[in-house]
């Protein structure tokens, strides 16, 4: 937190004891607060002071207790006014003798000069600590570009009831809303895919509203054909209010019944029966989102209505391919796979033939090129998919450059086919300041921040998707990961026991599960865990989890399981694409390391550089100081210097097990 008295400069040039004597003053007013709110004085800057707090809200009620007494100070018969401006942002620092150091605290320091007079402003990264934990507005600024900093960051004012910052915006904190899968009462069961894909793009058209934060499609989507009450489902999505409804399709007719219900008192705000054309689908979904505004006060500001207008296509024969394009690719984000290549075949061509239909389908060709990124198992080599995936998202961003969906599509082609983190980074916050709802880009961005071992802004990136996307289980369980990273195994164990309340027949949680009991260093209990896990993991869509059972079975002394793991890994390579990056990590982890470095450098010259989504896990330490793993994280931009989070024990068992076993 910085601060800094405004005019100080020239009112000492006018009168100068009195500008020092109110100095003193602000100075006998402030440092109190500062302890009261447990904090750290760095030092002062002349007229105004450098402080650091190890709480984000702590440090954002402070600046507003001085900010409130500053106010009373100032009502005050006569008082000559004393002006503070206030800044705040999250992040590392370095420590250097009496000093702090470091990105953070420049970009504090450059934050300051942002506020109002007597006002505070704050970075995105402590609004999203502090947003819903303060009794006051939160004004989002347009994106600034601070000095020597390369892309715009998120700001915001706080308004302050006393009036000395700007009025906060009409809504202020975002209302939180969820839209029930629509119920299919089509006379064709075949028809599911278009209340399905209806339910979709109703999230996304509400999604464009700032004022509203509309729960994922992942979460909602464990509702379908629920018997829960609307209060427990608000309660479980966290959300105030709820669309639910249902759809009937006969023929070019459309019956589409909503309405949204107020979670507190389970009653309907407005309801409505659309009979109309097919055609009108596109008025149907502008009229839900701007009756579904007003109703929640949510004022819809001029380029909002604009967008409410867009159609994605004139096609209607498109859109419907679209729709069930959309709802496979849905099912693979929710089960982490697709249940053949005829699957993955069939999404593939509903997208491409939508396209063919209307050329002009930007969506279409953003959400076919994002499934593509990486490939997909045997129906896709990487390689392929990346290229094919590279022309749809340019053409998708040069139909709508505002598209959010491109922008993450594209973040992902520079992060998991280029390895360009910088171009990553800025496609993945235009996504989030085009579309703050989208759960999808906030993933995305917390999986890079995570690759580059910033774990504080991962866990905000990755908090905020949970918030938005709160059942899904790839973004929570991603959170315990970095927990556990971050050294937080309570956490982190806490996180898999809800997933595995949530998933009990799925392997993942007793995956998360087997990480504590790994990093923590207790084989036992590790042990169990794996037995939990069974033969699922022989699944070659969950081919990733196979290998992590390999390396925590060498890890407990069980090397010939190990081995035989590794086995079944070398033989799945030869019919679909496995990581070059994770046989050799097993190889490391069985003391193979000429093995192990061979494979890094091909998975290196192969140009799928997967090393950069493990370089940082404990069965790569045994190379961490080698020549050539060096050289390939150099080459790959990743950080060097990050002080490593090795289990603590190294489960010492495992050494004495081994030579046993070999014995």
């Amino acid at each position: 937190m910085f601060t800094d008295t405004v005019g100080f400069s020239a009112a000492a040039q006018a009168d100068e004891s009195g500008a020092l004597r109110r100095l003193d003053e602000q100075s006998e007013l402030v440092r109190p607060l500062l302890e009261t709110f447990q904090c750290r004085k760095i030092k002062s800057t002349g007229d105004g002071f450098l402080v650091e707090f190890d709480s984000a809200l702590r440090a954002t009620e402070c600046a507003i207790e001085i900010q409130r007494r500053l106010h009373d100070r100032n009502s005050q018969t006569g008082a000559v006014p004393i002006e503070v401006r206030i800044g705040i942002h999250l992040g590392d620092v370095e420590e250097s003798s009496e000093d702090i150091l470091g990105d953070a605290v420049n970009i504090a320091a450059r934050v300051e000069p942002l506020a109002d007079p007597g006002g505070i402003c704050i970075s995105g990264a402590v609004f999203d600590q502090v947003h819903n934990k303060i009794p006051h507005a939160l004004e989002k600024l347009p994106p600034t570009t601070l000095k020597n900093l390369r892309y715009p960051i998120d700001l915001y004012r706080l308004a302050l009831p006393w009036g000395n910052s700007r009025p906060g915006p009409a809504n202020p904190t975002p209302i939180r809303l969820a839209v029930l899968p629509l119920a299919n009462i089509s006379p064709d069961a075949e028809d599911e895919y278009f209340a399905d894909g209806l339910t979709e793009e109703l999230i996304v058209v509400l999604s464009q509203i700032s004022g509203l934060r509309i729960i994922a499609r992942t979460s909602v989507n464990q509702y379908k054909s629920t018997t829960k009450p609307v209060h427990q489902i608000g309660r479980e999505l966290g959300v105030g209010s709820i669309l639910e409804g249902s759809v009937r399709k006969s023929g070019n007719r459309l019956r589409i019944t909503l309405q949204l219900i107020d979670v507190e008192n389970q009653e309907p705000t407005w309801s409505e029966s659309y009979d109309r054309d097919f055609e009108d689908i596109f008025a149907i979904q502008q009229d839900v989102a701007e009756r579904t505004a007003g109703t929640l006060k949510v004022r819809l500001v001029p380029s909002e209505r604009e967008a409410l207008r867009q159609r994605p296509t004139t096609n209607l024969g498109a859109y419907q391919l679209y729709l069930q394009g959309i709802r496979t690719l849905r099912r693979h984000r929710e089960e982490a796979r697709l249940h053949s290549a005829e699957e993955a075949t069939q999404l593939i061509r509903s997208f491409e033939e939508a396209i063919r239909l209307d050329p002009g389908f930007s969506e279409a060709y953003s959400r076919l090129g994002d499934f593509l990124i990486g490939g997909w198992g045997p129906a896709i080599p990487r390689a392929e998919g990346n290229a094919r995936a590279r022309e749809l998202v340019e053409k998708g961003l040069e139909l709508d450059p505002t598209s959010p969906d491109a922008h993450t599509a594209r973040g992902n082609l520079a992060q998991y086919a280029d390895r360009d983190w910088v171009r990553a980074e800025g496609e993945f916050r235009k996504a989030i300041e085009l579309n703050p709802s989208d759960a999808l880009a906030h993933f995305s961005y917390g999986m890079l921040l995570w690759r580059l071992q910033r774990f504080e802004d991962a866990v905000s990136s990755f908090s905020t998707a949970n918030e938005l996307d709160p059942l899904d289980f790839f973004g929570r369980g991603w959170l315990a990961i970095i927990k556990l990273r971050m050294g937080d195994p309570t956490e982190a164990i806490a996180l898999a026991n809800m997933e595995l309340r949530h998933m009990p027949d799925n392997p993942f949680p007793h995956l998360l599960r087997s990480a504590v009991h790994y990093q923590t260093g207790r084989p036992e209990d590790l042990r169990k865990e794996l037995d939990l896990i069974g033969d699922v993991m022989t699944d070659p869509a969950l081919r990733w989890m196979l290998f992590w059972r390999a390396v925590f079975r060498a890890e407990i002394g069980e090397p010939a399981e190990a081995q035989q793991l590794l086995a079944t890994m070398e033989e799945m390579s030869k019919r679909i694409p496995v990581s070059l990056a994770d046989l050799a990590g097993l190889y490391l982890t069985l003391d193979q390391k000429e093995q192990g470095l061979a494979l890094l450098q091909r998975d290196f010259d192969s140009g799928d550089k997967l090393l950069s989504e493990s370089y940082f896990w404990a069965h790569f330490d045994s190379v961490r100081d080698d020549p050539l793993f060096i050289e390939l994280l150099e080459k790959l931009k990743l950080p060097l210097t990050r002080p490593w989070l090795t289990p603590s024990a190294r489960l010492a068992t495992r050494r004495g097990s081994s030579a046993g076993a070999a014995g």
